[in-house]
């Protein structure tokens, strides 16, 4: 049995956590679906940035737009290029969404960043986004901020799936799982079929241990353990809530559970073993979206086995030697997800920006093409 595979028996699926259209046009994710590696893919402004800004794979297609219609402003022509991508990921995995019953098989895409603080524009921006894309097996991303969470209620209520992000704490799990639970509620008050409406709570993990190891300091015996150790005790909150008569009154109407995903699990420290977040966080009911040099790494070397529910007594016992050294993790992650929305919104910025010197290039190009013809 391959590497990889063995993950899949104990129960959790890795998810891509990238997607471009070199990759697309190369057959490159089809063929790590066709093997089984990966049953999801997720995206952020950042892949997207890195992708479209980063390389020359989307010119053609942009001139195609242009050519087509001058007047495409940059926002449209982010839309018309991500959404193609998002649609082509979303048909090569439509095979798995079916095999698995609509448990795996999505493609994310994320509301606008700017919108993280905006509820109604996320909703309204969250329906354009699954309504454009039109494939049952998209997951639209929305934060776990404030003004994120009755969004992420009223999408679930009206069937739409939903990819929870920048989730750091124990508090933000609670809240997300009462507006999964609240919208489920309402979806099944709306007639909609319960068992083909998905959600992931997205809990990132290595940024935690990046910042708390600059406060514990270098020669700390703390460091890289505080991540690990806390999403084990948020796994534990996870199956108890799932436990509870609310939920399994509406599992029994076809529910899915809000499976746990772990997100960012490549190591930032050079120093930590590079498949770490991998290999200490296997586990039941659980999604882990993985960066291509992660995945690599672990195809390489890793080893799987059911690692989320071991050592409880110990991931208490580090989490009270980090608040002893003088860690308050409710302001460190409260911090992050600050951090984490505005890095969105700057590699988002940075791509609009991109685009409009394309665009500029592009129909500058046109233009004396013409004047030169003419």
């Amino acid at each position: 049995m391959k590497r990889i595979e063995k993950i899949y028996t104990f129960s959790q699926s890795l998810w891509y956590d990238n997607i471009k259209r070199s990759l697309l046009d190369s057959g490159e994710i089809a063929k790590m679906i066709e093997e089984g590696e990966i049953v999801g893919i997720t995206s952020n402004p950042t892949i997207f940035q890195k992708a479209i800004g980063g390389s020359e794979d989307y010119d053609g297609a942009i001139e195609k737009i242009l050519q087509e219609n001058p007047q495409t402003n940059v926002d449209q022509l982010y839309e018309k290029l991500v959404v193609r991508d998002i649609q082509d990921a979303a048909d090569l995995l439509r095979g798995v969404y079916d095999k698995t019953a609509c448990v795996d098989g999505y493609v994310s895409i994320e509301v606008s960043p700017r919108l993280a603080h905006n509820t109604e524009a996320t909703i309204a921006e969250g329906k354009q986004l699954f309504a454009l894309v039109n494939r049952p097996n998209v997951m639209i991303k929305v934060p776990a901020t404030e003004e994120g969470l009755p969004a992420i209620t009223a999408l679930l209520a009206e069937g739409i799936n939903v990819n929870v992000t920048l989730m750091f704490s124990l508090q933000d799990f609670l809240n997300v799982t009462e507006a999964y639970l609240t919208g489920i509620e309402k979806c099944a008050e709306n007639g909609k079929d319960l068992s083909k409406v998905s959600s992931v709570a997205s809990f990132f993990i290595s940024r935690l241990d990046s910042a708390v190891d600059k406060i514990l300091g270098e020669d700390s015996e703390l460091k890289g353990k505080t991540a690990i150790a806390y999403a084990k005790m948020v796994y534990q909150c996870f199956q108890e809530m799932y436990k509870q008569e609310r939920f399994t009154l509406l599992q029994k109407k076809g529910a899915q559970l809000q499976r746990l995903l772990w997100a960012s699990t490549s190591t930032k420290n050079p120093t930590y073993r590079d498949v770490m977040y991998i290999e200490e966080l296997i586990g039941e009911n659980t999604v882990n979206t993985v960066p291509p040099a992660t995945l690599d790494a672990f195809r390489d070397h890793g080893e799987a086995r059911l690692s989320v529910t071991e050592s409880i007594p110990e991931v208490h016992q580090t989490l009270a030697e980090v608040n002893a050294a003088g860690v308050n993790l409710d302001a460190v992650t409260k911090k992050l997800t600050e951090e984490g929305v505005a890095a969105f919104a700057a590699s988002f910025d940075s791509l609009m920006k991109t685009l409009e010197t394309k665009r500029n290039h592009i129909l500058s190009k046109e233009a004396s093409r013409a004047n030169t013809t003419a």
